[in-house]
């Protein structure tokens, strides 16, 4: 009894042993398997995906086989590890081994969406609607709305985003991408703000945004942003009205067509700094760290003028009679290649994204506009513009 009891345990215990051997063997074959791909493909693994459900799914494709011997593999060896969302390169060649590799790296493919300075909030959401990677979930929702989906009810969307180069994996919505700009904007102008000059005329860091707006609209010539913050702020202590065409463009919206008027710069908006005093409700693009380091530290002077000369570079004068000959020598006899901003080194990179952006069209109704603290200027002198409208 003792001895056919052994025997069967012995026999129970080879039958085990080439069973787990076939099964190391299955499985070994159906790790060093390659891809059943001619050319590079992507696979999409969208949130929440399992092990299972992705092997089913590639096996349904037929990309691999034995996906049970797959699903063995993982759940004996790799229980628990997620599989990280995104697209992920299967190349020809490549076995499934080395794309269980790439899962548990998250070697995801990454894309790219750049955000320019001096771009509107219209702008900033009609790149993020043409971009087919980013999951869209803002459409068709209002400004307020938008900012109240990503956490910040109640502000103003415009300038509140940091330009820059954002990177992402298929799948993040259009809200994350805007969260992260959102967050950039703010670790930037608290960096800037620790930096700032003993003397600017600025409360708190919001006005220096909307300030470093108006710099960044006015000048594409670096060396030139602190001259020109230098002189808004030397108007403002002035009690000298700011004057400055970028807010009378912003304040038309869908209304201004290229070509500003006499008669625009009077008509009054809540931000033509023709007509009010001090600075604009709310910035009036998004901004660099250039504009805003400019705005935060100006450059000291005695200018309160400035005219374009036509290259994007400016002329400065410290007197109306200066900024007079100027005005008559650049504006009035304007050259047929004539620029009022620097002509782009290189093309754009997104320049499809750029000629179907709207212009701006903000919302001048009052009670969505944040309150600036006024600067409480001096009576203002009768003076002409920094820039003659064109």
């Amino acid at each position: 009894m003792r001895r056919k009891f052994l025997l069967l345990l012995e026999t129970g215990l080879v039958l085990a042993g080439l069973l787990l051997g076939a099964s190391a063997w299955k499985i070994h074959s159906a790790l060093e398997q390659p891809l059943n791909i001619t050319q590079e493909e992507l696979l999409d693994v969208p949130k929440g995906s399992t092990p299972t459900r992705t092997f089913l799914s590639l096996e349904t494709d037929g990309v691999i086989k034995d996906a049970f011997w797959l699903r063995v593999y993982w759940r004996f060896n790799l229980a628990g590890t997620p599989i990280h969302s995104g697209e992920y390169r299967m190349q020809p060649g490549m076995t499934v081994n080395g794309l269980i590799d790439s899962w548990k790296r998250g070697d995801v493919v990454q894309y790219s969406l750049t955000l320019v300075e001096g771009w509107n909030f219209h702008q900033v959401r009609a790149a993020l609607a043409k971009d087919e990677k980013l999951e869209q979930t803002l459409s068709g929702l209002s400004d307020s709305d938008v900012m109240a989906k990503i956490g910040h009810k109640g502000l103003f969307p415009e300038g509140r985003f940091f330009p820059d180069t954002y990177r992402f994996v298929r799948g993040m919505s259009d809200a994350e991408l805007l969260k992260k700009a959102f967050a950039r904007l703010d670790e930037v102008l608290a960096s800037e703000w620790e930096k700032r000059s003993a003397d600017v005329p600025y409360k708190e860091p919001y006005q220096a945004l909307i300030m470093a707006s108006l710099v960044e609209k006015e000048t594409g010539v670096p060396q030139e942003r602190g001259q020109i913050a230098g002189v808004f702020v030397r108007r403002l202590a002035l009690g000298m009205q700011l004057q400055t065409d970028p807010t009378v463009i912003y304040g038309m919206g869908d209304r201004y067509t290229g070509k500003l008027t006499r008669a625009h710069l009077k008509e009054p908006t809540p931000y033509n700094t023709y007509v009010i005093p001090g600075l604009p409700p709310t910035p009036i693009a998004m901004v660099g760290r250039e504009a805003i380091h400019a705005a935060l530290n100006p450059v000291e002077g005695t200018s309160l003028y400035f005219v374009a000369r036509g290259d994007g570079s400016h002329v400065f004068s410290d007197d109306l009679d200066a900024h007079n000959n100027a005005v008559r020598e650049y504006q009035l006899k304007r050259r047929a290649d004539y620029r009022s901003s620097p002509a782009p080194a290189t093309a754009p990179e997104t320049p499809a994204v750029e000629q179907a952006i709207p212009p701006a069209s903000p919302n001048p109704a009052p009670e969505t506009l944040p309150q600036v603290t006024p600067q409480e200027p001096a009576p203002a002198p009768d003076a002409a513009a920094p820039e003659n409208a064109q």
